[in-house]
């Protein structure tokens, strides 16, 4: 598996995790971010080899300097690489784990009713930042 930095894996059938996506794509000023599904071959190569499990699709992820990442410290991971304003997502690991973990559980939760069906396609110059 290749050594990228700044992977934000995510679930790819989620219309949800799908908006967040081109979120960040369209928030990356810098182009710091690559993407991989967790249904990806990456995606499953990571899962596999952090003794994940490699059916569920519920958790973000965020690798970033060798280290990974989930749930809310992923989102406070990456507000803080994207910087500006969205750095100030590190004010929220103030917060115990157990309510961020707990948070962000009720959110994946109701995902998928959230998003509906409707998710973006990214622009082809998007689609490069994609790892299969």
């Amino acid at each position: 598996m290749n050594n990228y930095n700044n992977v934000v894996l995510y679930d790819g059938d989620c219309g949800f995790c799908n908006f967040w996506v081109q979120w960040i794509l369209n928030n990356d000023s810098h182009d710091r971010f690559k993407f991989a599904s967790l249904q990806s071959e990456y995606g499953q190569n990571f899962l596999k080899n952090q003794e994940l499990p490699t059916d569920t699709f519920d958790t973000l992820y965020f690798i970033k300097d060798g280290m990974y990442y989930k749930k809310m410290y992923a989102v406070i991971k990456i507000g803080e690489t994207l910087g500006g304003a969205y750095h100030g997502l590190f004010s929220l690991r103030l917060l115990p784990k157990f309510i961020l973990d707990k948070m962000y559980d009720k959110v994946a939760e109701n995902r998928k009713k959230l998003a509906g069906e409707t998710c973006l396609l990214p622009t082809q110059e998007q689609r490069n930042k994609f790892i299969h």
